[in-house]
């Protein structure tokens, strides 16, 4: 499930409705919940954007459960481009932007989150031979993270979707789908799952969306190590593909450009690391 931090503090009784309490309220008893003008079930964090601070908090609303997984499909490729922004000049489609926060179990956000986005272009085909709308980045000292894309054209089968994998430092890949309120083919799309709805507003000619990744670990700050571990492989350094460091007695080659970060050893990182 994708729970936003709530938009007050609270306990109990007091605490906000999270959006899967919501969607159970919908489902179960047929009442109207509280939407955005777009129709989408409202996040708390867009409370933020109201002048209203979302500090995290010990609790994760009502105890939602950490975002659900869903199957990788045909189309994944490893070792996409460090990179946020997939759309060139004069790539047809409607401008979007995807952002939001990563947060552990605990509603703590998750720095250094590996997320690795790849969908469809506004065609609805997958670049298969190369890497356009694909691309990887990581979560920044908030927690938060910016995509930029198109809208994803339909193909048979499917609803409009954005694949994603997550993964903290040292941690399991989450593999979801991303989907878009008021799509026609939600109601018959077999993989869809209401869960992982986007918050989606139109904003000029293009769209804006949010959503809250919450994976099944625990929160908090990695301190980084005092020395290398074993290896000339150290953490705070730039490393260009093709780069070779030493980790724990092995060779590993670098296989995409990044930046190093304690969690992000050679064996725990395959997209960026080959072991020679």
């Amino acid at each position: 499930m994708t729970p936003s931090a709530p938009d007050e503090p609270g306990t109990g009784a007091d605490r906000p409705i999270s959006r899967k309490n919501l969607l159970r309220a919908a489902v179960a008893a047929g009442a109207a919940v509280p939407l955005l003008a777009t129709g989408t079930v409202a996040l708390a964090r867009d409370a933020g954007t109201q002048g209203r601070d979302l500090t995290p908090t010990p609790f994760c609303d009502d105890g939602d459960d950490p975002t659900i997984p869903q199957m990788e499909g045909p189309y994944f490729k490893p070792n996409s481009p460090l990179r946020s922004n997939l759309v060139t000049p004069g790539t047809p489609g409607t401008p979007l932007t995807v952002s939001g926060y990563v947060f552990g179990r605990d509603c703590v956000p998750l720095s250094g989150v590996l997320l690795d986005f790849w969908q469809a272009d506004n065609a609805g085909a997958y670049d298969n031979a190369g890497y356009t709308f694909r691309g990887h980045q990581f979560t920044d000292a908030s927690g938060a993270f910016s995509l930029r894309t198109i809208v994803p054209g339909l193909y048979p089968g499917r609803t409009r979707h954005i694949h994603v994998k997550a993964q903290a430092p040292g941690e399991p890949v989450l593999t979801t789908q991303l989907y878009f309120p008021g799509e026609p083919r939600n109601n018959t799309d077999t993989i869809y799952d209401p869960a992982l709805l986007m918050n989606v507003r139109n904003v000029g000619g293009g769209k804006e969306a949010t959503f809250d990744f919450v994976l099944d670990v625990e929160g908090g700050p990695t301190d980084p190590p005092t020395d290398p571990p074993g290896g000339s492989w150290a953490p705070g350094r730039s490393y260009a593909a093709g780069d070779r460091a030493t980790y724990g007695g092995a060779g590993y080659r670098c296989l995409q450009a990044h930046t190093s970060m304690a969690g992000w050893e050679p064996p725990n990182v395959p997209a960026l690391w080959r072991r020679e």
